[in-house]
This record gives C-alpha cells, sequence and structure tokens, in this order.
C-alpha cells in the first residue's frame, strides 16, 4: 500500500517550519467526574506528536470524544482532560482552543490541541465547505487515528483530499504494514480465529477469509452456528438458525480450496448463564437439549493450539468462550497461549479480544495489536478503508 510517511517527511526535513495538522485518536473512556480510566490512546499518540516537534513544525492535533451534538458544544465534550494528560506525558502545557475552524494561531516548535472535531457542523458528513476550511490551516495533514479510518469524515478524509501534503503518522503506518503482511502478503500457513455471538455480524468477514485463509476456526455463538450446520444438536445454546446456509457455504468455499473450519469435538456447558454455574465437559455429540455451549472443550482446545503454533501468520479476532468467566476461559486461554508461543507473524484486533491479550498478559508476544475495532473488522472484510483509499490517491499524486 503506497502512502506517503510523515516519518519520512520529517526525516528529510520537509516538515521543519510547516503547519502540521494531526488527526489522532483521543477518544478516551472517562468516569462521571471526566476523569480519564484509560490512557492508551492517548500514550499511543505521543510518538507522531513529538516527532513532528522535534522536525521544527508548528503542530496542531485534534480528535473526537464521546458523541457531541454538531454545532452544540457541551463541557463535557471538551478535550481539555486529554490534553491535561498529553501534556504530563510531554512534560509541556499544552493549551486548547476552540472556535478554531476559520484560524489558528501556532508558531514552529509550539502545541496546541484544537477542541472536539466532531462538534464542527459538516464533521461527520464531510461537508466540503468544512473540508476545505480544514485543509487551509495546514502545510501537511497527519491521519494518525486508525479507529477512524472506516468514517470519511472531515477530519479524516475531507481534509486529506485538500490538503497541500496528506500523509500517515507512525500509527497508521503501522497498521497498515501489519494488515498487509498480515492479509495481502503472508505466511503461510494462514490462520484466522473469528469468534463473538453472532455470525450475522460477521458473515462478510467469514465469506472473505475464506477465500484467503489456510484454516478458519469458528468459536463463540458463531461456533455454535457452525455446530448446528454440521449436524449437532446444540441444546439451547446461542445460534443462528436461519443463518445455517450460509455457514454451509463457508465451509464448501474452504473446502474447495482443500482447507477447513475446524468443528469442536468436545465442549463446555452448562445449564444456565452464569459466572457460578456447574461446568461440564462434553464431547459435540452429546450435548443435552437444555445445555448451553459456554466454551471450546480441552480437546478441541488442545488441536487448534497445535494449528496455531505450525501457523506462518495468525489473525486474531474474539475469544473463543465466556472467558470473563473463570469455568469458561480455557478455550481463550490455551488460544492465547499458542498464539504466544508461535512463531507466527500474529495480529489481533476488536475490543473482546484485546481485553482477553491482556488477562493473558500476551501483549509482547504478539506481532502486532490493532488499535481499531470497527476499522480492523473492516480490513478484515476486504473492504478499502477510506483513509487508505484517500492516502494511496494523494501519493499517486
Amino acid at each position: 500500500m503506497n502512502v506517503i510517511r510523515f516519518s519520512d517527511l520529517c526525516a528529510n526535513g520537509s516538515a521543519k517550519g510547516q503547519r502540521v495538522f494531526i488527526r489522532a485518536d483521543l477518544n478516551v473512556p472517562q468516569d462521571v467526574d471526566g476523569h480519564i480510566t484509560e490512557d492508551t490512546r492517548i500514550r499511543a499518540s505521543v510518538p507522531c506528536i513529538q516527532m513532528a516537534l522535534e522536525a521544527g513544525a508548528a503542530v496542531m492535533v485534534t480528535s473526537h470524544l464521546g458523541r457531541p451534538t454538531e454545532g452544540d458544544f457541551q463541557p463535557a465534550d471538551s478535550l481539555a482532560p486529554v490534553a491535561k494528560r498529553l501534556g504530563e506525558l510531554l512534560g509541556r502545557e499544552v493549551p486548547v482552543l476552540s472556535n478554531w475552524v476559520d484560524g489558528v494561531s501556532v508558531e514552529p516548535g509550539q502545541l496546541v490541541m484544537l477542541e472536539n472535531c466532531r462538534v464542527n457542523k459538516g464533521e461527520k458528513k464531510n461537508a466540503p465547505e468544512l473540508a476545505h476550511k480544514l485543509a487551509a490551516l495546514c502545510d501537511i495533514f497527519v491521519h494518525d487515528a486508525f479507529g477512524t479510518a472506516h468514517r470519511a469524515e472531515g477530519t479524516t478524509y475531507g481534509i486529506a483530499q485538500f490538503a497541500p501534503i496528506a500523509c500517515a503518522g507512525p500509527l497508521l503506518a503501522a497498521e497498515i504494514d501489519a494488515i498487509s503482511k498480515a492479509l495481502a502478503n503472508p505466511k503461510r500457513p494462514l490462520a484466522a480465529i473469528v469468534a463473538g455471538s453472532k455470525v450475522s455480524t460477521k458473515l462478510t468477514i467469514l465469506k472473505s477469509l475464506a477465500n484467503n485463509v489456510d484454516q478458519l476456526i469458528v468459536g463463540g455463538g458463531i461456533a455454535n452456528t457452525f455446530m448446528l450446520a454440521a449436524g449437532l444438536n446444540i441444546g439451547k445454546s446461542l445460534a443462528e438458525p436461519d443463518l445455517l446456509d450460509q455457514a454451509k457455504a463457508v465451509i464448501e468455499i474452504m473446502k474447495a480450496r482443500g482447507a477447513e473450519v475446524p468443528i469442536p469435538t468436545d465442549v463446555v456447558t452448562a445449564k444456565t448463564f452464569a459466572a457460578d454455574a456447574v461446568a461440564t465437559v462434553k464431547k459435540a455429540t452429546e450435548v443435552a437439549d437444555d445445555d448451553l455451549i459456554l466454551d471450546i472443550g480441552p480437546e478441541t482446545a488442545a488441536k487448534l493450539a497445535a494449528q496455531l503454533k505450525a501457523a506462518g501468520t495468525i489473525v486474531w479476532n474474539g475469544p473463543v468462550g465466556v472467558f470473563e468467566f473463570a469455568a469458561f476461559e480455557n478455550g481463550t486461554k490455551v488460544i492465547a497461549q499458542a498464539i504466544a508461543e508461535s512463531s507466527a507473524f500474529s495480529i489481533a484486533g476488536g475490543g473482546d479480544t484485546l481485553a482477553a491479550i491482556a488477562k493473558y498478559g500476551i501483549e509482547k508476544q504478539m506481532g502486532y495489536i490493532s488499535t481499531g475495532g470497527g476499522a480492523f473488522l473492516e480490513v478484515l472484510e476486504g473492504k478499502t478503508l477510506p483513509a487508505f483509499e484517500i492516502l494511496m490517491k494523494r501519493a499517486a499524486g
């Protein structure tokens, strides 16, 4: 994927003295009093900002926060708490500017934060008038917010159309490189784990991956639907019986390519969905009508772990069981440990997946952890994200 990289512009001196507009993803969770409860995204934005400052640029950074109403700024929408935390990380004060669309005063070596960009009228629909105004603020636009790369908004797409230069920041560039390595030119065998409660939400992903991967491991409610498609009883487990034809179609696509969708041979069941429910390991052929399948069984987990350890590339989206409950976490834990021990290049994304990675402490063993939820899923679907599309267009001249 050919895009202009901000790191190259800084290295060759092109950013010196230039007005640099960085679109970061600083949408962090806050408590009722407005205190930031988790600052990963702010910390992840620091390298790009530091890169710009060290290059001698006049730096503006903005982000969305929450779901503000366009044209109606409320105190809860303010990026002030984010600016405070960013200032602590950078060791400098970060002033926050509001009503900035018609002009920003910032000198080389200075850094300002532009108030919540989603408050600007026309941001979400990428209004052309706003896009032109945003582009006029800068000499270089830097997209460094992968979590918003699937949205064509004013600060993610419009500004990139009209800014003198539009490029990818280090975070976005790392996502592009990891995605290319995992999907465009993977080391084989390529194994994908797609899990979650519903086939319907991941159907296009499953079909897209079925045409590319060597092993398609399904988990959670998705696995239950595939078990049903394979003629197994799943009791009262979460599934989508109306999508059996679609599940069978995915199995057939894989089979035609000499690949497979491994169907669980054993499962962990309970009579109720609760943390203290009694867990029972059963063969997949022995599930009772009143059983709930809440995890894959140890035999299945061991088989999948062996496949993952032999893989060349692993894509992971979704835990394979109710890993939040101790009695039903074994499948996800075994999968996580197998990925950690595998020599494969691994890329993971999605909120529940990141929670599992954190729970089992395997962050350092992962090849790449994607910062985008919806954007990561759309990449797996085989879509070209709007941000990638416009940056490639601008790089091509």
